[in-house]
């Protein structure tokens, strides 16, 4: 057992915990699944308060071992949480884990909730993460699948839909409609929690791999229909693009609107020489959004199982 010093993170450690994470990814899948950026991203993360919602655990020499954190969604009683523990380090699961459940009741008695909703994302093949959260109360709620397309040359844009246009969201007025579209289209699918547009866009806005001329909002004969938002996220590592987010609202659902904007993302990405596009998607969708997916070419390479516990 090795005795640990914990403090809470700073925007410079960075570095550390994406070497940390990055250990555990190649215990696990066999490759880091993060870069820098990304976890430089998290740590100023609107809504993610450093000096109460993470934890660093370091050994007597220095290093970093542990890595623990605890994000209200919104105003809601749901919290996103996560504990990271270097492969073979014992002696840290119940501390960080005691850390992470105590902060989570505190945040959702500050928002007005009598209980907790604690979500946490578990790699398929990580079965010992799943025995310790298991142990813990968790039990399996949903599987996100990662989807893949290659693209190995120009992708051709779909043909064009009657009375379907297509805007980027490069002003704000489309940005707001990219907002009410996203609001709507995901209203009840799991783990959803309303955000003002303010807060939408600020989350959005603060990653280093946003591009908001990636995002597009279809309109069908004038009226906003459906969104699809694209970022960076996995160009450092995979040179891919990345669809975050696709919804149609429920009344112009069932007229290719998804299909179309999934083979516009695809053009898109491969006009800017990606080598593919990639998305998550929910296994138990509202919508029959994976046979959308996997009709268009995608393929599953990975797949994150989230565990819920309620408090």
């Amino acid at each position: 057992m090795h005795l640990h010093t914990i403090r809470r993170p700073r925007v410079d450690d960075a570095a550390d915990i994406h070497a940390l994470i990055s250990a555990n990814d190649i215990a696990v899948i066999g490759a880091p699944d993060s870069t820098l950026d990304d976890i430089a991203d998290e740590l100023v993360e609107p809504g993610f308060d450093r000096d109460k919602d993470g934890w660093l655990a370091h050994d007597a020499d220095g290093r970093l071992d542990g890595w623990a954190w605890a994000v209200r969604k919104g105003d809601s009683d749901h919290v996103d949480v996560e504990v990271v523990i270097r492969p073979g380090v014992t002696g840290l699961t119940d501390e960080l884990w005691k850390l992470v459940v105590d902060r989570a009741k505190e945040l959702t008695r500050e928002a007005g909730h009598d209980g907790s909703t604690l979500d946490i994302g578990i790699y398929r093949q990580d079965v010992g993460k799943a025995a310790v959260v298991s142990a813990r109360g968790f039990e399996p709620a949903t599987s996100f699948h990662r989807m893949r397309i290659d693209h190995e040359g120009p992708v051709d844009p779909p043909a064009p839909l009657p009375g379907v246009t297509l805007r980027t969201g490069d002003n704000d007025e489309v940005r707001k409609h990219a907002h009410q579209m996203h609001q709507q289209g995901f209203a009840d699918h799991f783990g959803f929690v309303k955000a003002e547009y303010d807060d939408w866009f600020n989350r959005r806005d603060s990653a280093s791999t946003n591009d908001w001329s990636q995002v597009t909002v279809a309109y069908v004969d004038g009226s906003p229909a459906g969104m699809l938002q694209g970022s960076n996220m996995f160009v450092p590592d995979e040179d891919c693009g990345y669809v975050a987010t696709l919804a149609v609202i429920p009344a112009f659902r069932g007229r290719g609107l998804g299909r179309f904007l999934l083979r516009t993302a695809f053009a898109a990405d491969a006009s800017r020489g990606r080598k593919g596009t990639i998305l998550h998607v929910d296994s138990n969708n509202t919508t029959p959004a994976l046979g959308l997916y996997t009709s268009a070419g995608m393929r599953q390479v990975l797949a994150i199982d989230v565990w819920r516990a309620t408090l």
